[in-house]
């Protein structure tokens, strides 16, 4: 009986070390940075949609030159506005690099308040939760449930 409680404490403590990834760090724009891009706004949501974003994870502001970067609201980041303080999630971050940690599962807004930045496609969503993430998801818990099966057969 003695070994059965030791393997599976060796099964949980394997499902723990497997669930228990550490998060992650990105840096916004990759080798682009935080910049006016030279493709407007669809350079900076094609980098957000080849993320897998997970709660915890920080993401790391890097510009050079004249730049900033506030969150903002769904209102602030259509608008290119963090003038209202209705808008503005976060204080203006004017120095860099500026690290954000993603603490909840909504969109996160962010962008440049400098000139014309935002406009001309300084400006960024990250989204927790992507379609890419659900998969490693269901894989998760169908290893749980073949843990907690095993463990269970060996009660028995």
């Amino acid at each position: 009986m003695g070994y059965k409680i030791v393997f599976i404490g060796l099964l949980i403590a394997l499902s723990s070390l497997v669930i228990g990834c550490g998060a992650d760090t990105y840096k916004v724009g990759n080798d682009m940075g935080w910049t006016v891009p030279p493709g407007g706004d669809s350079a900076y949501r094609n980098w957000a949609a080849r993320e897998d974003f997970e709660l915890g994870d920080q993401i790391i502001f890097r510009w050079i030159g004249t730049h900033n970067v506030v969150q903002v609201t769904r209102e602030g980041y259509d608008n290119c506005s963090a003038t209202n303080y209705n808008m503005t999630l976060s204080p203006v971050h004017t120095s860099s690099p500026t690290t954000f940690t993603l603490n909840s599962t909504t969109p996160h807004y962010f962008i440049c308040t400098v000139d014309s930045h935002c406009r001309l496609g300084q400006r960024v969503t990250v989204q927790i939760g992507s379609s890419a993430a659900t998969p490693s998801l269901i894989k998760t818990g169908a290893f749980l449930s073949t843990i907690l099966m095993a463990s269970i057969s060996l009660l028995i």
